[in-house]
């Protein structure tokens, strides 16, 4: 259907001449992020934008390169509208391996998390605090970042001329709170002056050029273990703090709490109701997990987006249009860590886990818990039959690795958490395990086309640059494409690459970012449809102090260009960093509650 899938591509050079072209690509099929029906076309870039746009063959202005891209598709550059980039990208400044899958702007700063502003004695617990609950590898903060910087716009200029992706960042509630009331802000409320204080602090971060506030008030612990500031501020202090995002221009709302995980309670469909018509801006949330099994999740959860827009609000609900695979441990944090009553027993020293672990006592009394209503979503964790094992590192686990659990329980006479747990204490709790998803039935999968049709669902939710050895949602924009074209085929690639693009684009108010139009950036997507995709996920230890992390190659993505100049070619990064770090108002518009849907 979409040709020869760019076997015929090929690039010319011609001697550079004033008012040229900077790259011309001809006879592409131009997906233009709008909507609207994909045609045959040129695109002309220069100077960053895009400048010409016509059916193939009508642009004929020279260009220095030119690229014939038959049997290809060009769409605008994706966005991620939840990643936590704020650590990799002074190590890793493409954001790997978001632009690899045709990521070209993050939104890093989510659920209450920044690293600014920031005293210098205070560094030591933020590197803990992303450590634990982020999944950020403590050796890569230590090694890979200087920490020099104070103000949120100190920190910003540090990035700026370093990236190779567009990057915005919202000011972070604990970061604040912290920066402001020093450790008193684990544990205790905030005086008048104090809230006062940090409402300053904002406003000096937002003209700075962070794009709104984030606030996290989930069950994050920090790394002592304690929950993290933002959980100790009182509902008057979140909403000081929204009432000052709305003085400025272009700028936004983030939050988590803990009925994200599973079903808003009515004081979290009035809080974030107030927070929105108080900020008068829309407040996004992560992630809407969609599963058949669960029928009355979703109705509650968009149960508050409706109650928000009656009070002349905006709740936006981010969700994933991919399954993630997310690997599990017995030794380091992880959402087995949630269940209720799991997280003191995992905490514990690991010769004492292990006993803990191995007595049948507590295990009846961890799967108790685990199965409870209390559980929540993460009862979906409980299903220890269906995990398979990864790595081991005990010659007793020898040719585990692979098998599912249910079928070496059997073969022991065991229960499966039981084995589960025998298996992890033969490797020191070492052992890798790999949950199958329970949700990947036709009726999840049609219940989430329903839900990609309401007004207030976007998609999102990589948590790219978080749970580096956990998990790697940044590839959903390829698997999503290839499924669009080639598997379940839920929606038109014209409305898949919308919502990977123009929606987010016009929720941040990102000033002509998500489209091919003239005056456009030139943030540009251009892959064959016959086999756009994400390889499969691998271990890899590239980052600073020899951490692992999970990381996919892209397939099928030819090139990404970022400003107009060509940042990835055959899914390879090509020492281009072009991005810019966007800034509020300068690189945003203001979006009012009341003005967005989807």
């Amino acid at each position: 259907m979409w040709g020869a899938g760019g076997a015929a591509r090929r690039r010319t050079e011609t001697q550079g001449v004033r008012g040229m072209l900077d790259h011309l690509i001809t006879g592409a099929t131009v997906v233009d992020g709008t909507g609207a029906p994909a045609y045959k076309g040129d695109v002309g870039i220069r100077g960053g934008r895009i400048v010409a746009v016509g059916p193939a063959g009508s642009v004929r202005e020279e260009a220095a390169t030119t690229e014939d891209a038959e049997g290809l598709v060009l769409a605008p550059g994706f966005i991620d509208p939840h990643t936590h980039y704020d650590a990799q990208l002074h190590w890793d400044g493409y954001a790997t391996p978001s632009v690899n899958h045709g990521v070209t702007t993050v939104i890093g700063g989510n659920c209450g998390f920044t690293l600014a502003p920031l005293r210098a004695e205070d560094a030591d617990y933020t590197r803990r605090m992303m450590a634990k609950v982020e999944g950020m590898a403590l050796p890569a903060l230590e090694n890979g970042i200087d920490w020099s910087w104070e103000t949120f716009a100190e920190y910003l200029d540090r990035l700026d001329g370093r990236v190779g992706v567009n990057a915005a960042f919202m000011a972070g509630h604990c970061a604040i709170r912290r920066y402001v009331m020093g450790a008193d802000a684990v544990g205790k409320e905030a005086t008048p002056a104090q809230v006062e204080a940090m409402v300053a602090e904002l406003g000096k971060a937002m003209r700075a050029g962070a794009i709104g506030f984030s606030t996290g008030r989930s069950n994050h612990t920090d790394g002592d273990g304690r929950p993290v500031p933002s959980r100790h501020a009182a509902p008057d202090e979140v909403l000081a703090l929204c009432a000052e995002v709305g003085r400025h221009e272009g700028t936004q709302l983030e939050v988590i709490v803990a009925g994200c995980l599973d079903k808003f309670s009515d004081d979290e469909i009035d809080l974030l109701t107030r927070m929105t018509v108080t900020a008068d801006r829309p407040v996004n949330w992560n992630v809407l997990t969609v599963d058949a099994a669960a029928p009355d999740r979703v109705p509650r959860q968009l149960h508050a987006s409706e109650k928000a827009k009656e009070a002349g609000g905006r709740i936006v609900v981010l969700t994933l249009p991919v399954l993630v695979p997310m690997n599990m441990s017995l030794l380091n944090y992880c959402a087995l860590n949630l269940l209720p009553g799991w997280g003191e027993i995992l905490g514990l020293p690991v010769p004492e886990r292990i006993k803990r672990l191995s007595d049948p006592a507590t295990q009846a009394e961890m799967l108790r818990r685990a199965n409870s209503d209390e559980a929540g979503v993460f009862r979906r964790l409980v299903d220890f039959g269906r995990y398979v094992i990864g790595d081991t590192y005990s010659a007793a686990n020898e040719g585990l690795s692979g098998r599912v659990v249910a079928d070496i329980a059997e073969e022991r006479g065991k229960d499966d958490f039981a084995t589960l747990v025998e298996i992890c204490a033969a490797d020191e709790l070492r052992t890798v395990l790999w949950p199958m998803p329970t949700d990947n039935d036709p009726a999840s999968w049609e219940l989430r086309r329903e839900v990609w049709q309401s007004e207030h669902v976007i998609l999102g939710g990589s948590d790219a640059g978080a749970h580096l050895d956990r998990m790697c949602g940044a590839t959903y924009t390829t698997r999503f494409l290839g499924d669009t074209l080639r598997g379940r085929k839920l929606v038109s690639l014209e409305r898949a690459v919308q919502m990977l693009t123009s929606d987010p684009a016009r929720l941040f108010g990102l000033k002509d970012r998500g489209r091919i139009a003239e005056g456009c950036h030139a943030d540009l997507v251009l892959f064959d449809p016959e086999r756009v995709n994400s390889g499969p996920a691998r271990l890899v230890r590239d980052l600073p102090g020899d951490s692992p992390r999970l990381t996919a190659e892209s397939e099928g993505v030819v090139s990404v260009r970022v400003n107009g100049v060509e940042t990835v070619r055959d899914g390879r990064t090509t020492g281009a960093l072009a991005g810019t770090v966007l800034r509020s108002g300068k690189d945003t518009y203001t979006v009012a509650a009341d003005s967005v849907s989807f």
